[in-house]
């Protein structure tokens, strides 16, 4: 299997609901109905067992969060096919390699968080299922993003195909603060990969990810939720609602008529404006000039608009010889002159 990854605006928009369900499977349903209504390409989740995450012997509280989080296998199925069925691609985080067998044929593609960057046997057995993967970046060097690239492509020759393969640029901190968000990093690594960029937000609001855009990320993820009001988990605060979707489309499809064509050409709209005339400059004469009289650089000036002879020809006039008397200002063309060669 491959992808491309590109979305129906431009990039490809990652609407990752994560654990912002709690653990509630009712919720999670209406997450996912507001997401697709949202139209974005991508609807994530994370799926996991908490005793198979965490050490619960060195971290019980983080343990037992975790087990809080999680969702029957049937209901990942359903809203998988709640998804599908509604032409929107579904994707998880698989953090629990006893997952992927009964979850992979409703993946388009599987995403490594952060946090798994470096957890090579979970990164084998994903790769020899041999469909895409978005790796995040977050806590990494770039050493490390490296090494790990190079590891998933030993594995299995399909990530050697670029589109097989994306990375994401993250910082782990939730929220970032702007300072933290380090989106040149996007130019790094479109320097060092062949592999398609993008961007995964923990920002509050659109900017970053808007600013992302336009600075080539191929590959939009942002967490999402319904509204951040009554909150406590740390995720809803730095989530998309619907509204600020929305508003992140519209952007998308500004900056998409922004940036425009690659070609550098005159745009018709100019010529029909007659721009490329009256923006730019002809050669004119700056006093009333006798015929046989031989022209000087001091003779002639350049001037809106570009009637006659152009202004990048200015330096070809000085020595030529006037066949005629030629008024101040007028517009010049070349019968007007004989070389000075030819007069003698």
């Amino acid at each position: 299997m491959s992808i491309h990854f590109k979305g129906k605006y431009g990039p490809m928009l990652i609407a990752e609901i994560g654990g912002n369900h709690e653990g509630d499977a009712v919720y999670a349903r209406e997450l996912t109905k507001l997401a697709i209504q949202s139209n974005v390409d991508v609807i994530k989740y994370q799926i996991y067992s908490g005793s198979k995450l965490v050490n619960k012997k060195i971290a019980p509280e983080r343990t037992q969060h975790f087990k809080n989080f999680e969702l029957d296998q049937e209901i990942h199925i359903e809203l998988a096919q709640l998804c599908l069925k509604n032409n929107i691609a579904y994707s998880a985080s698989i953090w629990d390699e006893t997952i992927i067998d009964w979850i992979d044929p409703y993946l388009s593609f599987y995403k490594i968080g952060s946090g798994d960057l470096t957890a090579y046997p979970l990164l084998e057995k994903i790769a020899q299922k041999q469909k895409p993967i978005v790796l995040s970046t977050g806590l990494s060097s770039l050493e490390e993003i490296r090494e790990a690239v190079k590891y998933i492509e030993s594995i299995n020759s399909f990530y050697k195909k670029c589109n097989n393969l994306a990375i994401l640029q993250c910082t782990s901190l939730y929220p970032n603060a702007d300072e933290d968000v380090n989106l040149n990093v996007i130019k790094t690594l479109t320097d060092t990969f062949k592999n398609p960029i993008g961007y995964s937000d923990h920002t509050t609001g659109t900017d970053a990810l808007r600013v992302a855009y336009s600075m080539g990320a191929k590959i939009l993820e942002f967490h999402f939720t319904d509204t951040i009001e009554n909150k406590t988990f740390r995720d809803h605060f730095v989530s998309l609602t619907p509204l600020d979707v929305k508003n992140l489309i519209e952007n998308i499809r500004l900056i998409n008529r922004l940036q425009g064509s690659n070609d550098k050409i005159p745009l018709q709209k100019e010529i029909d404006t007659n721009h490329l005339k009256s923006f730019r400059r002809g050669v004119y004469p700056t006093r009333d000039i006798k015929k046989g009289e031989v022209i000087s650089v001091n003779d002639i000036t350049i001037l809106r608009p570009n009637c006659g002879i152009d202004a990048r020809d200015f330096n070809r006039v000085p020595s030529k010889v006037a066949k005629n008397d030629i008024p101040k200002l007028s517009k010049l063309s070349w019968d007007m002159f004989v070389d000075e060669q030819k007069k003698c």
